[in-house]
């Protein structure tokens, strides 16, 4: 399984993407994010799905890029591109892989901001090879292993969130995930754009470099619990003293 999760903010993007890939007991390291540019614009692409999927779907994307990269000037025209790179793949394999009991699911997140976008942008691309775009209610996209990490950015995360409160949400969010789903882990791949300058970094976070957060974390959850206000419950454990 995997975990990535991006998030569209008024100062820029966030993103994490865990590096776990799982094949029968067998578990290795790989890298789900890519950056890319088109002239002096930088972009990245997040997936989730079959990993050889992937790596075709990448191989032809990469080599379209190398060949020319002019008439690129809007984000969705790369999500456009990417989108036949997955629609080619899925006639060649798609297939033989329903054969061999394999859906073909591949999920990308693509964010960046291009020569005339008028702001950042942030799309979901869909195996089919449609896509949605973010929206400021909320802004955020998770693949992968969803379920663990959302309540918390739906709750906290906001278009006006800064862009350290939303790495803070995003880390929150994996390591939830990373709890509770064996498949999502060490190391994370992080991607922050800042609008102002329109540059595009990456950095990776290995175990060792996170290693106080989760006690940190853990424990506050717990004190948060015990200062939880109860006078709701005291009204049903009254109710055990009278029929005691």
């Amino acid at each position: 399984m995997t975990f990535c999760v991006s998030m569209k903010i008024r100062d820029g993007l966030v993103g994490i993407a865990d590096t776990r890939i799982t094949a029968g007991l067998e578990h290795t390291t790989a890298r789900k994010v890519t950056l890319h540019r088109i002239g002096d614009r930088p972009l990245f692409l997040m997936t989730s799905g079959l990993r050889s999927v992937r790596d075709k779907a990448m191989t032809y994307f990469e080599e379209v890029l190398e060949e020319s990269t002019v008439g690129y000037d809007k984000l969705y025209q790369v999500v456009n591109l990417f989108a036949t790179q997955i629609r080619r793949v899925s006639a060649e394999d798609k297939t033989a892989l329903r054969e061999a009991g394999l859906d073909f699911n591949l999920f990308t997140i693509v964010g960046g901001q291009l020569e005339k976008d008028r702001e950042h942008k942030l799309y979901l691309l869909y195996p089919e090879g449609n896509w949605v775009e973010v929206s400021e209610s909320t802004p955020y996209f998770l693949i992968g292993e969803s379920s663990y990490g959302k309540p918390i950015l739906d709750r906290v995360l906001r278009y006006s969130s800064s862009m350290e409160s939303a790495l803070k949400l995003a880390y929150l969010s994996f390591d939830s995930t990373r709890i509770s789903a064996v498949d999502v882990d060490f190391p994370i791949d992080v991607v922050l754009y800042l609008h102002r300058t329109r540059e595009l970094v990456h950095h990776r976070y290995n175990r060792k470099d996170l290693q106080h957060l989760p006690h940190w974390w853990q424990e506050r959850l717990r004190a948060s619990v015990e200062a939880l206000p109860d006078e709701w419950i005291q009204e049903a454990l009254s109710k055990l003293s009278r029929h005691g």
